[in-house]
């Protein structure tokens, strides 16, 4: 049996258990949280980064960077099914590079809140990080992906957006009606979305 160690917050965790679910493996991989936090959990012997997502494997070796594991779940399910061959892969590739760039510039705003003492915190910074948010959301916006089943870019997109929605209210919703349609037609389409919403 695999062991996923993992978050309820973590956006690139979602995203590998929705692949998971996807995949048709979850019967193959138990899933174990992880404090990124604590100096005892065994995660920074598992992943000297100490972050999630972290794949086990019975033997103890390990994998990690959500599209690093992503890409062996594939593999481990025949391949092809959430990357596709050919020129359609570089498409995919894109998307989740957005996508994750997105929860990236996220997860580097909630750090700057609230880990950094007021009297220390970067407004320049957090504008900036921001920036980046809202400038992948309008591009998105003007096209959202179009697909036949889910793959990996469509997953990592209904994540970040499932993040943005847990850490900032979903405040990107206002100004951005298509992508607010597309994830609700995600969301529908893929039930492991609802079952690995976050908490926290």
């Amino acid at each position: 049996m695999l062991i996923l160690r993992s978050s309820p917050t973590s956006p690139f965790g979602r995203k590998i258990k929705i692949a998971i679910a996807e995949l048709g493996l979850d019967d193959r991989i138990e899933v174990l949280p992880a404090d990124t936090n604590d100096p005892a959990d065994s995660l920074r012997l598992q992943n000297p980064l100490g972050k999630v997502p972290t794949l086990v494997f019975e033997g103890g070796s390990t994998l990690f960077d959500s599209r690093v594991i992503a890409e062996y779940l594939d593999h481990l399910a025949g391949g092809g099914r959430l990357f596709p061959t050919g020129e359609a892969r570089f498409g995919q590739l894109r998307l989740q590079a957005l996508a994750d760039g997105i929860c990236d510039a996220g997860l580097l705003q909630v750090y700057e809140i609230r880990l950094r003492a007021p009297e220390l915190r970067s407004t320049a910074w957090v504008e900036n990080q921001a920036g980046k948010v809202a400038r992948a959301l309008a591009s998105l916006e003007t096209a959202p992906p179009t697909y036949d089943r889910p793959r990996i870019g469509e997953i990592a997109l209904a994540c970040a957006l499932g993040y943005l929605d847990l850490r900032f209210d979903g405040a990107w919703r206002a100004e951005h009606p298509a992508l607010v349609t597309w994830l609700a037609e995600f969301a529908a389409r893929v039930p492991a979305f609802e079952a690995t919403r976050f908490k926290g």
